[in-house]
């Protein structure tokens, strides 16, 4: 069983950044970042294969966002640059057991997830 606990969320202004992070206890074989807006479903914005360096991201973040992990493996980031207001949204970390297609981005490739942290970006 994984347990994974995010936080640095926060209400920033539009062009301003963030860094989320989420602590994971137990193995993972990959970890993402999703996001759900009020009313829309939920996106797989990033991943990352934790026994690699590989990473997958979601058209809407490439290029602002970057996922990263620490040398313990235990825990991931989520550095976000340039936000705008459609960034906002409850985001949430996961984790994929063995196996998994975790380069989807689909939330049915992952088994753990955490309690979501709020960012809120205004214009």
């Amino acid at each position: 069983q994984v347990q994974l606990v995010e936080s640095g969320g926060a209400s920033v202004q539009a062009g301003g950044s963030l860094r989320l992070a989420c602590s994971a206890s137990g193995t993972t074989y990959s970890m993402a970042w999703f996001r759900q807006a009020p009313g829309k479903e939920r996106e797989g914005i990033a991943a990352k294969d934790t026994g690699g360096i590989t990473t997958k991201y979601a058209d809407s973040v490439k290029g602002r966002f970057t996922i990263s992990q620490d040398n313990g493996k235990d825990t991931i980031y989520l550095q976000m640059n340039d936000l705008k207001p459609e960034d906002t949204g409850m985001y949430y970390c996961a984790a994929g057991a063995w196996g998994r297609r975790w380069f989807l981005l689909s939330a049915k490739e992952y088994d753990y997830w955490g309690q979501g942290t709020q960012v809120t970006v205004s214009s």
